[in-house]
């Protein structure tokens, strides 16, 4: 017996001892040729040779006619002897022809000197899996191509780090990068420089897993450095041994949704704010009828007793009434129909005029810090509303910081572009002059400060405010054709930002007034209004200043004593009548009725309402005003009419 007959029967007889009758696996064994010299039942029942008649044969026998012609048997075994293991799946072929999907391995034997003394083939019939393998395989190829179809949203796969390891199309669209750039990266890099320094990516990671899916939205970086706002789904994956395999994860750019969402809300506002600034201009200018009557009663009054009681109570009484006038003025302001008087004035000399009085209003435990550009811009604003918003914002301040804390104003020239104008709304790009207030307060949170500048709303004690500190601030602002931005959060303190329109004029000088003209007779004044209390306190007024004074209850009346008599100097009359014919029309027919006319117009509203309506010879005053105000008005008017 040769040495290879010794082998190949040594061969045999330890294949008969370590493989028994195995049924669902064919265990068989193979000279170095390939020569079948072992052959168990499973093998039998799975290719229908038996033992007496493969056993001898070649084991291409198994393989199919193209398979062979193409000389895989011998790949096969060439592969097994050099890398120690041949493994694969495919068609092989049964006694009677037919053909069956199989596994089969193939490992070499060697001797106890390393000598190759054949193989060890096992293979395992899979037919059966073979229709459930081929629709997985076609699911598993349309699921790619459906997600890499996908262009409006970035899916890709994590592995437990946070390595890219899948990337479709969506995601080279949405975030720049190309398959081969990005797979093995790591996903921080899609995120900010602050939110990486905050350690964000290992948070989100852990929460995804924690919990098994994370969800937020937030700013992303693209490849260029751009930055999108993004919709973002992280999902833990586990596999069927519930072992933890990596992250799904979804971005969409739902940029342009951000940005409608921020017109929509900004409309909103706008529109809210409009809505009760309407109504709060209507309320206050019947409110100033009511003091109107009021403090001007109390005034004569206050001329007809001497007694010290009653002075004292009249007094009172006309404080409280020019409390409610300060009340509908800050109304007024938030509708942004108050009487403005601009000069060209330099913003930096009103607060520094202004610095006593803010840190007597600050207190002692608030440093004041004042840090105003030098050569700032000159102005055109209203001093008085400027300086009493000033205040409004100091006391806002001080109120934020009851243990204390600084308090900075801050000046600069700065140009508004275009796209910072658009994020403030309603301001036209250009130069402005900056003023910032900034505290260490407690802040606001994101609730509170989108209902600041909401008039009556107020988060101080019943009894500490109005409420209206912020939206008479607002409405000034906006009335200067300016802007206020309010920045806060919760224990980061507070700062609001004015923005004011640099003036296209230069500062004026001191103009002389004219010198009072001399009168030779009292003048006579028509008083209008179609309030029977305001026309009979303004017709007393008129009286105690030392004119005579006709009445009238509207329009139509007022005509029928001018056209009957020409004494009349002067026409004092309300804006707001009936219909019919307003005060306003009224005074043109009137001016046209008698061109040397004088006329004095009132209202509760501001003399912005009136526009271009006032000309040559006609005058305004707001309600309520005081005897000294109408005194004044009605003495500049006479030194113009005719003796």
């Amino acid at each position: 017996m040769s040495e290879m007959d010794v082998q190949t029967t040594d061969c045999m007889d330890q294949f008969r001892f370590l493989v028994p009758p195995i049924t669902d696996y064919a265990v068989y064994s193979l000279s170095p040729a390939g020569i079948v010299t072992g052959w168990n039942t499973g093998a039998e029942r799975a290719k229908g040779y038996s033992a007496s008649e493969i056993i001898g044969r070649h084991f291409s026998l198994f393989f199919t006619p193209e398979d062979q012609a193409a000389g895989k048997p011998a790949r096969a075994l060439a592969t097994a002897r050099a890398t120690g293991r041949y493994d694969d799946e495919g068609w092989r072929v049964r006694k009677d022809g037919t053909r069956f999907w199989a596994s089969a391995v193939i490992d070499p034997m060697q001797d106890e000197n390393g000598q190759l003394v054949g193989f060890a083939k096992i293979t395992r019939g899979l037919t059966e899996r073979r229709p459930a393998q081929e629709t997985l395989g076609q699911s598993e190829q349309h699921f790619r191509l459906l997600v890499d179809s996908v262009v409006d949203y970035a899916i890709l796969t994590l592995d437990p780090e946070g390595h890219v390891t899948t990337w479709n199309s969506g995601a080279e669209r949405a975030k720049g990068y190309t398959g081969d750039e990005i797979l093995g990266q790591h996903f921080s890099r899609f995120f900010t420089l602050e939110d990486q320094a905050a350690g964000k990516p290992a948070q989100v990671l852990a929460a995804a897993r924690g919990d098994g899916r994370f969800e937020e939205e937030g700013w992303r970086v693209r490849k260029d450095g751009t930055r999108f706002w993004a919709d973002v789904v992280i999902e833990a994956m586990w596999n069927e041994d519930n072992r933890f395999i990596g992250f799904a994860k979804v971005t969409r750019d739902i940029t342009d949704r951000l940005a409608l969402e921020k017109a929509r809300e900004r409309l909103y506002q706008a529109q809210k704010i409009e809505m009760v600034g309407q109504f709060s201009g209507g309320v206050a200018h019947d409110f100033n009828n009511l003091l109107a009557v009021v403090m001007g009663s109390v005034e004569l009054i206050s001329k007809l007793n001497d007694d010290e009681r009653v002075q004292r109570l009249l007094q009172t009484a006309h404080r409280a009434a020019e409390r409610g006038a300060r009340l509908t003025y800050q109304l007024l302001a938030y509708s942004q129909r108050q009487t403005l008087q601009p000069q060209v004035l330099d913003i930096n000399d009103l607060i520094k005029d202004f610095e006593a009085l803010l840190m007597h209003a600050c207190g002692e435990s608030i440093y004041l810090r004042l840090n105003l550009s030098p050569y700032l811009w000159l102005c055109d604003i209203d001093q008085v509303q400027f300086q009493s918003a000033l205040l409004s914002l100091a006391v806002n301040a001080r109120d934020a910081m009851p243990k204390g804390g600084t308090l900075t104003i801050e000046t600069l020239n700065i140009f508004i572009a275009p796209t910072i104008a658009a994020e403030l709304t309603e301001i036209a790009p250009g130069p402005y002059i900056e003023i910032t207030i900034e505290d260490t307060g407690g802040g606001m949170t994101p609730e509170v400060r989108a209902r600041a500048v909401e008039p009556f709303y107020s988060t101080k004690n019943i009894g500490r405010g109005s409420g209206l500190g912020l939206s008479q601030v607002y409405g000034f602002v906006r009335q200067s054709n300016g802007q206020m931005k309010i920045r806060s959060e919760p224990e980061h303190g507070t700062l609001v930002s004015i923005y004011l329109p640099k003036s296209t004029m230069v500062k004026a000088d001191d103009i002389e007034i004219a010198p009072h003209a001399s009168e030779s007779r009292r003048r006579i004044v028509l008083v209008v209004d179609d309030d029977p209390d305001i026309l009979d306190m303004a017709t007393e007024s008129v009286r105690d200043l030392g004119y005579e004074a006709l009445a009238a209850p509207d329009a139509a009346a007022a005509l029928k004593i001018l056209q009957r008599d020409q004494s009349v100097d002067l026409l004092f009359t309300d804006i707001v009548m009936p219909p019919g014919m307003n005060g306003v029309e009224l005074a043109h027919d009137a001016c046209r009725l008698r061109p040397a006319l004088r006329v004095l117009l009132a209202s509760g509203y501001p003399r912005e309402a009136l526009r271009d309506s006032l000309t040559e010879g006609m005058a305004f005053i707001a309600k309520p005003y005081t005897m000294l105000a109408l005194g004044a008005s009605l003495a500049g008017l006479s030194r113009g009419a005719p003796n």
